[in-house]
């Protein structure tokens, strides 16, 4: 019995060994010998209690395998590392995490470590001049495939628009390719106050913070916020007792808002109801330090507040804590001139500085180049009337990331999107 028991304990160490080799696990440390056999641009790593191996990939690669059998190959040759269209991928120098840039001829919109790419519109930009319907185009009325005089839009990253149905106090979403019908994501239940109601809804952008969409409820005088989840029924109250007409939101995420009967804009964080002045709140006037009837507005990467200052036929830029505008389009009375405007409604300006404004009784929309005294017809300007290349009052505007120009025809109840060519 002796001899037997000495014998056992001579092979135990030979048992350890036997068993610790089963389990890919040497006394040493398997990770120091062929990393475990992790494989190429993983990391090996050993619990110092069971012993098992586990593998995963450095930064910057990406698991192709399964959990057992780890294979690592480059982020940015899968799916371009998540970069997105127009978007280069590349690998840091030091930390060879993936880093996304934009292409030649793109601007990045997005923020912090979001890559959003647009496309940056060359100065001698042209679009199609016969527009293609998107939406609506159905004559007037409350289906879902109709309008009832439409007002301001948004196109988000994805070439979704969203429209304020001012008319049927409601806000429809037209899907980038399904032309039919439209979906009621806000309102839609009558003109009313209730929280559920629109009354006139005049424009509304897209939060991406919150996914919500934010709305001037003309009518109710009030801003709102319906959050663009599945089974939304109503919205909440941001901002009362204004008499919003249009808005827009910086890269911090305050809020721009023209009030049309005090003839101003003022900004606001979200919480507050009173905001900071950013322009008019003069009176009404056609002084430099005044609006009559502001409409819509845009404001750029530096805070400068572009208004459309709709009864004095003008564009003015109030560059951030001015206390005076200047007038960068129009100005020069009312009128079909290249140098006027008739009546500017939603507006938009681009990466290079040049201003794109709805000029609604010219039935066309206008580019102004920075410190141009005139400004050049890009779409429209034949009249009023049904055709492709014509507007019967245009009002809203906007660009997707692509460059692709879209306009709402109120009085023909439709949108028009004009390819960049």
């Amino acid at each position: 019995m002796v001899l037997h028991g000495r014998l056992v304990y001579a092979w135990l160490p030979l048992l350890v060994f036997l068993l610790q080799a089963f389990h890919g696990s040497f006394a040493e440390g398997s990770c120091s010998r062929n990393n475990g056999g992790c494989g190429k641009n993983a990391l090996c790593s050993e619990n110092r209690k069971t012993s098992a191996i586990k593998c995963t990939c450095k930064t910057g690669y990406t698991n192709t395998g399964s959990t057992v059998h780890v294979v690592c190959k480059d982020s940015c040759t899968i799916k371009n590392g998540g970069c997105g269209p127009h978007v280069v991928c590349s690998h840091h120098a030091k930390t060879n995490a993936v880093q996304c840039t934009c292409k030649a001829g793109y601007t990045n919109k997005g923020s912090g470590s979001k890559v959003i790419c647009t496309v940056t519109i060359p100065a001698n930009a042209k679009w199609s001049q016969n527009g293609v319907t998107i939406a609506g185009g159905n004559g007037v009325g409350g289906a879902a495939n109709q309008f009832n005089y439409p007002y301001g839009l948004f196109v988000d990253d994805n070439q979704t628009a969203v429209i304020a149905d001012f008319g049927n106090h409601r806000i429809m979403q037209w899907k980038n390719g399904d032309t039919t019908n439209g979906q009621v994501v806000a309102g839609g239940t009558g003109g009313g106050n209730a929280l559920n109601q629109l009354n006139g809804p005049t424009d509304v952008l897209i939060d991406k913070e919150t996914d919500s969409l934010i709305i001037c409820d003309f009518h109710n005088n009030r801003i709102v916020r319906w959050s663009r989840r599945s089974g939304t029924t109503q919205g909440e109250i941001l901002i009362y007792n204004i008499n919003c007409h249009g808005l827009s939101m910086d890269e911090q995420r305050n809020l721009y808002v023209t009030d049309f009967g005090k003839h101003e804009v003022r900004r606001y964080q979200f919480g507050e109801n009173i905001g900071t002045l950013m322009a008019g709140g003069n009176g009404k006037g056609d002084g430099p330090n005044q609006l009559n009837g502001p409409t819509y507005l845009f404001v750029d990467r530096q805070q400068n507040v572009y208004v459309s200052d709709f009864y004095n036929n003008r564009v003015m830029k109030w560059n951030k804590g001015a206390i005076e505008g200047i007038v960068v389009a129009g100005g020069q009375g009312q009128g079909g001139a290249l140098t006027q405007l008739n009546g500017p409604y939603e507006l938009f300006v681009d990466t290079l500085g040049a201003l794109y404004v709805t000029d609604l009784r010219n039935y066309r929309v206008m580019r102004w180049t920075q410190r141009a005294t005139q400004g050049t017809v890009i779409v429209g300007g034949n009249g009023a009337g049904a055709g492709a290349n014509q507007f019967n009052v245009p009002i809203g505007l906007s660009f997707d990331r692509y460059g692709n120009l879209y306009v709402v025809d109120a009085l023909n109840s439709r949108v028009q999107r004009f390819s960049i060519e």
